[in-house]
């Protein structure tokens, strides 16, 4: 018989569940803080429970955790995890340190609506959503999961297509009873969805990252075709009613791309478009990937770009590039791990 895993479920659900086996309620905070606090791996190490209730977990219940099938390890000492979720559907988690940082990008669905031009992931398609079980064990597996400071969903998939597991997820991780994570240090990226991305913003106080990648509403439709339904503008305008001063930050996730983006127009545009917004730009090195005719832009230019937005007033960074020797580029690794679980 297949278990339900206890990982992944909020304090309310346990409660509903110790419940339902006639446990006392009390049990519920117990089991809770051997999940997210000791961050247990069976069900027998929840000492604090008697025998007959370990028993009657057991039963039908198992903690939930699955250890990474794969890894591989950049020299720059990026780690590419990759997890099975299905037969044939993986799903990554890249792990960034950066001197007293230590980042983990998890991913939020197997495959991705989105089609980005410019994404491994996109061109898998749509496969599954992850739910808060699958996408906490992303965390919870990690090998180094005692040294992370922050985590990002920028992995694969559109976090916003799959709000209410993220939510949820969003939950346990900065719940008392869960993780204990601060907002602070959790980011979430979206192309922008009509449909979620308000109900985000209300339901949460994490930060919040917009991929934008060219002010340009044609332009960005083109590379992006999430634009043709919710455009840039619209989530500008939105955006505009939202206090990210104090609660959270609010960036512009921008991949310059040379000879497509990465001129001074664009610059002045985004000064132009963001103007009133306190918000910083990520400008981002484009991660080649196979059968593409974008190619990134040099360092001197996007240090022009970065130095344009500062000089007019947006606070902008370059982000340093990361793991291109392991395929760290969203989608690269569980596509060629798809494609091979195929040909066995």
């Amino acid at each position: 018989m297949n278990k339900s895993p206890l990982l992944g479920l909020t304090l309310s659900e346990l409660e509903t569940l110790v419940r339902n086996l006639a446990m006392p309620a009390f049990t519920a905070k117990q089991i809770a803080s051997w999940l997210y606090d000791k961050k247990i791996g069976s069900i027998d190490e929840m000492t604090n429970l008697s025998l007959k209730h370990r028993a009657l977990l057991n039963a039908e219940y198992e903690v939930g955790l699955s250890d990474p099938v794969e890894s591989v390890q950049s020299v720059d000492g990026t780690i590419k995890y990759l997890y099975r979720i299905a037969p044939d559907y993986f799903v990554e988690a890249v792990y960034i340190p950066d001197a007293d940082r230590a980042t983990l990008c998890v991913s939020s669905q197997v495959g991705c609506k989105m089609s980005c031009k410019f994404c491994m992931t996109g061109r898998q398609g749509f496969s599954a959503n992850l739910s808060a079980n699958q996408i906490l064990n992303q965390i919870h597996s990690l090998p180094e999961v005692d040294k992370l400071t922050n985590i990002v969903f920028m992995g694969m998939g559109e976090p916003m297509n799959n709000l209410d597991e993220v939510l949820k997820t969003l939950d346990i991780l900065t719940a008392s009873y869960g993780y204990s994570w601060s907002p602070k240090r959790i980011t979430v990226s979206t192309v922008g969805i009509r449909k979620t991305f308000r109900r985000f913003l209300d339901e949460s106080n994490c930060h919040l990252a917009i991929s934008i990648h060219s002010p340009f509403s044609s332009q960005r439709s083109e590379l992006m075709p999430a634009e043709r339904a919710y455009s840039i503008m619209d989530m500008i305008d939105v955006l505009r009613d939202y206090d990210f001063s104090k609660q959270r930050r609010l960036s512009f996730e921008y991949i310059v791309f040379k000879g497509v983006n990465d001129s001074l127009i664009y610059a002045k545009e985004l000064v132009k478009i963001l103007r009133g917004i306190d918000c910083r730009v990520n400008l981002i090195r484009f991660h080649a990937i196979p059968d593409s005719n974008l190619d990134g832009a040099d360092m001197e230019t996007i240090l022009a770009f970065r130095d344009y937005l500062t000089s007019h007033g947006l606070f902008a960074t370059v982000r340093a590039s990361r793991g291109e020797d392991i395929f760290a580029a969203c989608g690269m690794l569980s596509t060629l791990k798809k494609n091979s679980s195929k040909d066995d």
